[in-house]
């Protein structure tokens, strides 16, 4: 979604010329994946502009419109609202490349946006294939406003933090005699919560403009998803190698409630695709009594939802290698642990990573 920051006595401050960007991968199948860094051209930045006067300080427009001297001319408070949970789309849905991102500002180092998710997912068994999933996520976005009363004016940054939780429950149905390969409807319920913090600013907005915009310290917007995902899973296992292949396509429709201002109201649609596939084998070395493997891995997701474009990209691509040692051997909690070194390409964004990952 798209929006023009307010008008008049609040403005977006000028963003900088020069951004850089950092991604990593989730915990998928109870594995995690540590933070690639990538660079991205300033494309996000217009995309961004939206979410900058986004639904919490939307929320309290009801509150500046009856204070002179402050207004927000041309505010569109719908616009505002979708354009964070078009945000925080890319947090809901489980995703290997998109999981976590930060795009960073080259002029001070510090992040204008950062978002981390932590999931994974498993099959009870094979005689009763009760697919279960769950993912927790944070992100947070620091936009920059200039406060004039006319004659002078002040930069107030903020910051607004975004908490989210993603579920799943799906069954798995056979499609082959072996059951390796699988068809799995998963049905997925999500829960979040964006407010702001003024813990930097707010002595420069009591300076400034007293109260007439104190509706940037404590802004919140609620949001609730409900939707699906279909998942076709391939897992050929065999003593000289093991391929794992997953092709899914989810849909989350998000819907705000609650808040700081009842009538500020947001809807979004998280809607991605996305491949991943693992090929792993002996190296003919050995550790902890257990074979080490090379691993392969290739993940393409594509954005097809209220979050395709409104960071610069609407799809990503990794391709990584590593090795994987095995401790099953012995009574330790974690049975495998990779190191996997990724390449990640994608409109305007491209990078490189070492992530660790463990398997249980």
């Amino acid at each position: 979604m798209r929006g023009r920051p307010p008008h008049a006595a609040l403005q977006r401050a000028p963003a900088p010329t020069a951004q850089r960007l950092s991604m990593s991968a989730r915990q998928r199948h109870r594995r995690f994946h540590p933070a690639p860094s990538r660079r991205s051209r300033p494309l996000w930045r217009a995309a961004l502009a939206a979410t900058g006067a986004a639904a919490l300080l939307a929320a309290g427009a009801a509150h500046a419109q009856g204070t002179p001297g402050l207004r927000l001319a041309g505010a569109n408070v719908q616009r505002h609202a979708n354009a964070v949970l078009s945000l925080m789309a890319y947090s809901v849905v489980p995703d290997l490349t998109s999981s976590s991102l930060s795009i960073n500002n080259t002029s001070t180092n510090d992040p204008g946006i950062v978002m981390s998710q932590l999931g994974g997912g498993f099959t009870i068994s094979k005689s009763f294939p009760l697919y279960l999933e769950g993912a927790i996520a944070y992100s947070r976005y620091d936009p920059t406003f200039v406060a004039t009363n006319g004659a002078e004016s002040r930069a107030i940054p903020t910051r607004w933090n975004t908490f989210s939780g993603t579920i799943g429950l799906g069954w798995d149905f056979p499609l082959t005699a072996n059951k390796e390969l699988v068809f799995r409807p998963i049905f997925n319920a999500s829960l979040g919560n964006v407010s702001s913090d003024l813990s930097i600013g707010k002595f420069a907005v009591e300076q400034v403009t007293d109260r007439q915009i104190n509706f940037l310290d404590g802004g919140s917007l609620n949001a609730y998803g409900l939707g699906g995902s279909v998942m076709l899973d391939w897992e050929h296992y065999r003593e000289n190698y093991e391929i794992d292949v997953e092709l899914r396509y989810t849909n989350i429709h998000l819907q705000s409630f609650g808040g700081t201002t009842s009538s500020v109201t947001g809807t979004a649609t998280a809607q991605t695709a996305n491949l991943w596939a693992r090929w792993r084998a002996p190296t003919g070395m050995h550790a902890f009594d257990r074979p080490v493997r090379y691993v392969l891995e290739l993940s393409h997701s594509h954005y097809l939802g209220s979050q395709a474009g409104i960071l610069g990209f609407n799809y990503l691509t990794t391709l990584g290698t590593g090795l994987e040692l095995g401790t099953s051997a012995h009574e330790v909690f974690v049975t495998r642990i990779r190191a996997v070194v990724r390449y990640v390409f994608g409109n305007n964004v491209s990078g490189v990573s070492l992530g660790l990952a463990a398997s249980f």
